[in-house]
């Protein structure tokens, strides 16, 4: 009986959710300032009945509703700005030691030519 109902009260989510996308541009669908609101709206709604029918969230229901839209909508988004990652530790490690083995090498070569310069005076 619950799933029932919650299958049924997905469905209007859904359709809720695919009348908000309406006034959506193609050229916007991209945007989180603009998606943020249909999509919060959608999973709200999703996690609100879930809750309320006392069935679990998240769950297999839910979640298609959720990939359904980022298929029929969003597939096409890709990141502007590129999420960075730490490198992997040995480059780390080496990008750590490498400047720090430099410095008694750079140290040496300064007072070495600063004693050839004494000596040429």
């Amino acid at each position: 009986l619950t799933e029932g109902k919650y299958t049924d009260i997905t469905q209007q989510c859904w359709d809720y959710f695919v009348d908000l996308m309406r006034n959506v541009t193609t050229s916007e669908l991209c945007e989180w300032k603009v998606i943020s609101r249909p999509y919060s709206e959608l999973q709200g709604c999703l996690e609100y009945w879930a809750e309320r029918l006392n069935y679990s969230y998240p769950n297999a229901l839910a979640e298609q509703y959720i990939f359904q839209s980022h298929h029929r909508y969003f597939h096409n988004c890709t990141l502007e700005h590129p999420v960075y990652f730490d490198p992997p530790e040995d480059v780390l490690l080496a990008m750590i030691i490498a400047p720090i083995c430099l410095i008694p090498f750079l140290v040496t070569l300064v007072i070495w030519r600063s004693k050839d310069g004494k000596a040429q005076a």
